[in-house]
C-alpha cells in the first residue's frame, strides 16, 4: 500500500515537469571581437566549456563566461550547443575544483553582464540570446 501511494506521488509531481514546454530560448555562442575563430564543432566547443582547452590558436587565453546552472538559457545552451546535460557540465567542473587541476569557468549573474564581460575582455567565450550585436563582440558559428 505504502508502494503504490509512493508511485502515485511520484508521478503526480512529475507530471508537471513532464508536460512543462521547454523554454523558448536560442542561444548563441558570443565572443570578444579579438578571438580569431569564426567557428567551432561541437567538440571544440565543448572542449573550451569543460575547460580542456584554455588557449585560442593565436595563443591568446580563453576566457569562459556563464550563467548559472538553474537559467533556462544556460540549460538550453548546455543541451543545444554543447550536446549535454547540465549535470554533466557540473560534475566536470566540480572534479577540476576539487581536484585542483583546473577551475571552473567564471558564473555571471545575469545576461546583461554576460554581454558587458564578454565584449570587454580580450579573448572571452560565452552565450546568450542576441537581437542585436555590439560592435565588440561577434557570434561564432557552430558547424554541424
Amino acid at each position: 500500500m505504502a508502494k503504490r501511494r509512493l508511485i502515485a506521488l511520484c508521478a503526480f509531481v512529475m507530471i508537471p515537469w513532464v508536460l512543462a514546454e521547454p523554454p523558448n530560448v536560442q542561444p548563441e555562442v558570443i565572443a570578444h571581437s579579438s578571438v580569431p575563430v569564426k567557428q567551432l564543432t561541437p567538440a571544440q566547443l565543448r572542449s573550451i566549456f569543460m575547460m580542456r582547452q584554455v588557449k585560442w590558436p593565436d595563443g591568446l587565453p580563453i576566457r569562459v563566461y556563464v550563467l548559472p546552472s538553474n537559467t533556462s538559457i544556460h540549460m538550453v545552451f548546455v543541451e543545444q550547443k554543447l550536446q549535454l546535460f547540465p549535470y554533466q557540465l557540473d560534475r566536470v567542473w566540480q572534479k577540476l575544483t576539487y581536484s585542483g587541476t583546473g577551475t571552473p569557468p567564471i558564473e555571471v549573474a545575469d545576461l546583461a553582464t554576460m554581454i558587458e564581460l564578454v565584449q570587454s575582455t580580450p579573448g572571452a567565450i560565452g552565450y546568450a540570446e542576441m537581437k542585436e550585436l555590439p560592435s565588440a563582440l561577434q557570434i561564432i558559428q557552430i558547424k554541424p
